[in-house]
């Protein structure tokens, strides 16, 4: 062989990503010859995008407290034997459905706390449970169905009493009945690989750690999930919402998603911060507009606010934590996540157009 030859042998082939990295230098050098306000341009509307959540809502606001908080009282009522508790009241209906129970934890969480604690607390408990990965993306989809925080669920509640719904039918119907509907019908399509177990399968989920060490460490939890998970969250999320903004992408996908929302019975306007922003300030607003209203938006508006959304909670914090937390990975995370907000999306559509009469 040459020596030709064997150099020609020896040279690197090129890798596609690599074909990218050079399509990206050449568009770089193109926009900073013919359009050098671009980068800083795009740069720009994704921080402006981004600073209002993290600094505004997450530190100067009350999201973060309300998060330290709710990882506190999650892990006090651990502590207190709640787990153990929960699980003893729901084995005997999980078995029914022939799912693991640990699946229905991180829901309760959610709906007593706050989604990133339910999420921090109950993907350890449904490890030690010993659920497959199927029972951990049910518990994923079920979580999403119920709210994020207690008060979205005051204000949504000033918001029903407000045109006169029955507010306990709506509550039944949007935030328990999913607890046992959503598992059985995951079961019997999508995620198959489940087993039901007895009590006695089960082990404690009650920690002997000191109370004071209980508190404290929970605390410094909570801020860890602040500032690791839940700011880099927002900053992926809505730094991106923004470059699209930036390049005209966004508008058209925020003009279908109002669109469809007015076609499900559900107030564009208030849906659209459940979906984008926070369901708490969506409630908020509503409450003070909900008497001028048609009952069928306030419920169908109520309905879509008490999930997992905002999308940088389901694309994002989700993802981030459970794939920290369970043996799912971010992909499989973000999946089960998708699938429980399309599914809410769709049961506020149908509580509101088809059940409004019974309800209000």
């Amino acid at each position: 062989m040459s020596l030709e030859t064997k150099t020609e042998a020896r040279e690197k082939k090129m890798k596609t990503i690599e074909i990218v990295g050079l399509v990206l230098v050449l568009l770089s050098l193109l926009g900073l010859i013919f359009y050098p306000g671009f980068i800083a341009g795009i740069f720009d509307a994704m921080v402006k995008k981004a600073l209002p959540i993290i600094v505004n809502v997450t530190l100067t606001g009350t999201l973060a407290t309300a998060v330290i908080i709710s990882v506190m009282i999650g892990r006090i009522l651990e502590r207190c034997g709640f787990t153990d508790a929960l699980m003893r009241i729901f084995i005997p209906l999980a078995r029914v459905i022939k799912v693991n129970s640990a699946v229905l934890i991180p829901a309760i969480y959610n709906i007593l706390g706050d989604i990133n604690a339910a999420g921090r607390i109950g993907g350890p408990i449904l490890v030690k449970a010993g659920t497959t990965k199927d029972e951990q993306k049910i518990a994923i989809c079920t979580m999403v169905q119920s709210q994020q925080s207690f008060s979205t669920f005051m204000f949504g509640l000033m918001a029903l009493t407000a045109v006169g719904a029955r507010a306990f039918l709506v509550i039944v119907i949007a935030v328990f009945a999913p607890l046992v509907v959503v598992p059985w019908i995951m079961r019997l399509t999508i995620w198959r690989d489940t087993r039901a177990v007895s009590l006695e399968e089960m082990p404690s989920f009650t920690p002997t750690t000191a109370p004071l060490a209980t508190v404290f460490g929970a605390a410094r939890e909570g801020a860890e999930l602040v500032f690791l998970l839940i700011i880099p969250a927002f900053a992926v999320v809505f730094s991106i919402i923004g470059g699209l903004e930036y390049i005209g992408v966004w508008k058209p996908i925020e003009s279908g998603l109002t669109a469809l929302l007015s076609a499900l019975a559900i107030d564009p306007t208030t849906g659209m911060v459940s979906i984008l922003a926070s369901p708490t300030l969506a409630m908020s607003q509503l409450k003070d507009v909900a008497a001028g209203m048609s009952p069928k938006l306030v419920i169908g508006s109520f309905v879509l606010a008490a999930s997992g959304f905002p999308l940088s909670v389901i694309f994002g914090q989700i993802p981030v934590i459970w794939s920290g937390a369970t043996d799912l990975n971010h992909r499989e995370a973000m999946g089960a996540a998708v699938i429980g907000a399309v599914m809410r999306l769709i049961t506020a559509g149908v509580v509101a157009l088809l059940l409004t009469p019974l309800l209000a």
